[in-house]
């Protein structure tokens, strides 16, 4: 489910690194969480939504590439990602 301008502009001030930040890898990665929560969510009552599924898939994929890469250049960076969001890593 798409976020609203409000969500992000939360997720975005929380998790940027500095005052223009809009890229970095926290914020795409609280960005991703949130979506894939709310996709999570809208599986409880649509099952057989496969369209969407693989969307959330590709999200889910996407999101551990970008831990990965944060894991590999900026160790400190990712174990205070992964605890603020409290992914399973």
């Amino acid at each position: 489910m798409p976020l609203s301008t409000e969500q992000k502009a939360d997720l975005v001030g929380r998790f940027r690194v500095n005052t223009k930040d809009t890229g970095s890898p926290e914020v795409q990665i609280a960005l991703l969480s949130e979506r894939i929560s709310g996709l999570t969510n809208h599986f409880a009552s649509h099952k057989n939504d496969h369209s969407s599924r693989r969307g959330l898939l590709k999200m889910v994929a996407q999101r551990r590439k970008l831990l990965d890469y944060l894991k590999s250049t900026a160790p400190d960076r990712y174990t205070k990602i992964v605890g603020d969001l409290g992914l399973r890593r």
